[in-house]
C-alpha cells in the first residue's frame, strides 16, 4: 500500500505532484513511488485524500489502484488503518510512502519476500548508517493492531512491541531514508544527483 495522505504543509503545495528538478520526465514523486511499489511488490493500492483529482489521475496513470478516504486528515496512523481496512483479504502489507520515490524495487521485493517467508514484520536497514527505513512489511497476523491505529502515530508502536520478531533486511539502498518534505530537499537531491553523474 502507498500512503499519500500528508498535508504537505512544509512543502507549500502538493509535494506528491512535484517532480525532481532535472528528472521531470520521470513524472510526479507519487507516481514514481507507485511504479517502484508495483514493480517490487507486484501490486499497489494508494490511499489519498477525498477529491484529490490530480493525484488520483497521476497514480492511476502509473498503474496504481486508488482509494479515497477522509481519514487521511487524521494522520499517518488513521491513514494506515484505513488502507488496511480497504484490503481486508491481504496476506500482509508493505507500507510505502508516497514521498519516498527513490526506494529501489529490489528493496521492496526483499520486504515482500520476507513477509511471504513468514516474517511478522520486515524492514530494510542501511548498512552504512544502521538506520531503519521504509518500506515496512507487516504480516496479516497484525491486522487487528493495524486497524486499531489512530491519529498521526503511525505503526512505530507496533514495530516496537514486536521488535524481537522484526526481520532486519540489510541494504545499501540509500532510497530507504530519502523522503522529500520541502522544496529545499528536492533541490538538494537534484544537485546531489548531478554531482554523482559528473563524478
Amino acid at each position: 500500500m502507498l500512503l499519500c495522505g500528508g498535508s504537505a504543509r512544509r512543502f507549500g503545495s502538493d509535494k506528491l505532484l512535484a517532480t525532481i528538478p532535472g528528472e521531470e520526465s520521470e513524472g510526479a514523486i507519487a507516481a514514481r513511488s507507485a511504479r517502484n511499489l508495483l514493480e517490487g511488490a507486484g501490486n499497489a493500492l494508494a490511499l489519498i485524500p477525498l477529491a484529490a483529482k490530480a493525484l488520483r489521475e497521476a497514480l492511476e496513470a502509473a498503474g496504481c489502484e486508488v482509494v479515497e478516504s477522509d481519514r487521511t486528515a487524521l494522520g499517518m496512523g488513521a491513514s494506515l488503518a484505513a488502507a488496511v481496512a480497504a484490503t481486508d483479504r491481504a496476506d500482509g502489507w508493505i507500507v510505502a510512502l508516497g514521498d519516498m520515490p527513490l526506494v529501489a524495487c529490489a528493496t521492496i521485493r526483499s520486504v515482500r519476500d520476507a513477509i511471504a517467508d513468514g516474517a511478522l514484520i520486515a524492514a530494510p536497514v542501511s548498512t552504512r548508517t544502521g538506520v531503519r527505513g521504509h518500506p515496512v512489511g507487516f504480516s496479516s497476523a497484525l491486522r487487528p493492531e493495524l486497524l486499531a491505529l489512530e491519529g498521526d502515530v503511525g505503526a512505530r508502536g507496533i514495530v516496537e512491541r514486536h521488535r524481537d520478531e522484526l526481520r532486519i533486511l540489510p541494504t545499501e539502498d540509500p532510497g530507504i531514508l530519502v523522503d522529500l518534505d520541502t522544496p529545499a530537499q528536492l533541490s538538494a537531491l537534484a544537485a546531489e544527483r548531478r554531482r554523482s553523474e559528473r563524478s
